[in-house]
């Protein structure tokens, strides 16, 4: 497959790279071809203006050419992965405006859908499985990223697999810091390598 890769955070040298970093690297040793878009490198601007609002009169619409070659970038890719680190428990703004910009009438919806066999979505969490688990947090995510996002557009197969305790403040030692970490990247490189074998997930509801 080729996959678009999608990864939102400021900082180049962030765990969220070292992340997206290992998981292109599963996804090439699994075979599929990689296209990476860094939406801060790139200096994406995610606000939507007049000239790409959605006209509901007109689903064929030319938007903007940013847009339009977003959308040619889109297209020549079979799936997508998206990394970014959680913040206030939904998607970075970067990353949601990207979607608002792009994902648009007449493309991802209002009689035609997204092209995409498969989404994978990868959330980087400061807290623990547990904590997020307790105001069923992970359920709420889950159930916007694949059926608000997915499923409304189209995508058949979508999956979210956080990455836990990214902040590591419950541990001391440099030892237990780093082992954990590695174990992020280890869990990155297996999504990656594993991307074409995940469970479709109901996106009905």
């Amino acid at each position: 497959m080729k996959v678009l890769t999608i990864v939102s955070h400021p900082r180049r040298e962030s765990l969220t790279f070292s992340v997206a970093e290992r998981f292109v690297q599963g996804l090439a040793d699994a075979g599929h071809e990689v296209e990476v878009a860094d939406l801060y490198g790139e200096e994406f601007h995610p606000l939507v203006l007049e000239k790409d609002e959605p006209d509901w009169e007109n689903p064929r619409k030319s938007y903007s050419a940013r847009v339009q070659a977003e959308m040619a970038r889109l297209k020549r890719n079979d799936g997508l992965a998206f990394i970014f680190p959680l913040w206030w428990y939904s998607l970075p703004a970067i990353t949601k405006g990207y979607i608002d910009r792009t994902w648009n009438y007449g493309f991802a919806y209002g009689g035609s859908r997204l092209p995409h066999k498969k989404v994978l979505w990868i959330p980087l969490v400061g807290e623990t499985e547990e904590s997020l688990k307790k105001r069923q947090f992970d359920a709420m995510i889950s159930h916007y990223l694949n059926v608000g996002l997915a499923g409304y557009t189209g995508i058949s197969q979508s999956e979210v697999a956080f990455l836990y305790n990214t902040l590591a403040e419950d541990m001391d030692s440099e030892e237990e810091i780093k082992q954990h970490y590695d174990s992020l990247l280890k869990r990155a490189y297996e999504l990656g390598y594993t991307y074409s074998d995940s469970v479709t997930q109901n996106l009905t509801g």
